[in-house]
């Protein structure tokens, strides 16, 4: 984790592998969901590291012995549409946490963010919240998510994304500065249409084949 920015960038060979294949023009919308699940499944074992927990007497089939169980409600909240490939990933993992879910669409004139859709569970306060966004690049979508979970509760919040630029991550430092950030890459730049550069496409018309 850089102490100056609280980012953490995924540098596993095999998130990176997987990554890659997932970056190439050329790959099928099928492989990009499993791809992007995958990558996010990985990312999750990281991002919950410093998840609160409780010791746990249990009996095993031999003996007892004390275990450990995560503390409160786990909730998972993709923005739409492009979230959901990473949830199906971290649900994979943690089929136990609940789903929330906000619908945030980029005005591509402005590039900023409007909200269309905000389904959440009442007590966000009960546990962690992971937002999940495949790509952060003017952070405009994020914050907006942020500041919605914020406004409904949620008092512990992390953020996952697959690539993420520099612009996005110095949006995010000014209302969140505190935020952790999970990303499987820093990319370069954003470029005139406020896409990541090199980055992936459009992660949600790459998903659901509507390129």
């Amino acid at each position: 984790m850089t102490p100056q920015t609280n980012l953490v960038v995924f540098e596993h060979p095999l998130i990176q592998h997987k990554l890659t294949y997932l970056r190439e023009r050329s790959t099928s919308s099928r492989a990009f969901r499993a791809l992007m699940a995958q990558i996010a499944g990985l990312m999750v074992y990281e991002v919950t590291r410093a998840f609160p927990h409780d010791p746990v007497e249990i009996d095993t089939p031999l003996e007892t012995m004390t275990g450990t169980r995560l503390r409160g409600t786990i909730t998972v909240v993709p923005v739409l549409r492009a979230g959901l490939g990473m949830a199906e990933g971290v649900l994979d993992i943690m089929p136990e946490a609940r789903v929330g879910h906000l619908g945030l669409a980029r005005d591509e004139r402005t590039l900023q963010p409007r909200a269309y859709l905000n389904k959440l569970p009442r007590d966000l306060d009960a546990g962690p919240v992971i937002l999940v966004d495949p790509m952060l690049a003017t952070g405009g979508s994020a914050a907006a998510a942020l500041g919605m979970l914020r406004d409904a509760g949620a008092r512990d919040l992390r953020l996952m994304c697959v690539v993420a630029a520099p612009e996005g991550i110095a949006r995010i430092r000014q209302t969140e500065p505190d935020l952790v950030i999970y990303a499987a890459a820093l990319d370069q730049s954003l470029n005139e249409r406020g896409f990541i550069v090199p980055g992936l496409g459009d992660a949600g018309d790459r998903l659901y084949g509507t390129v």
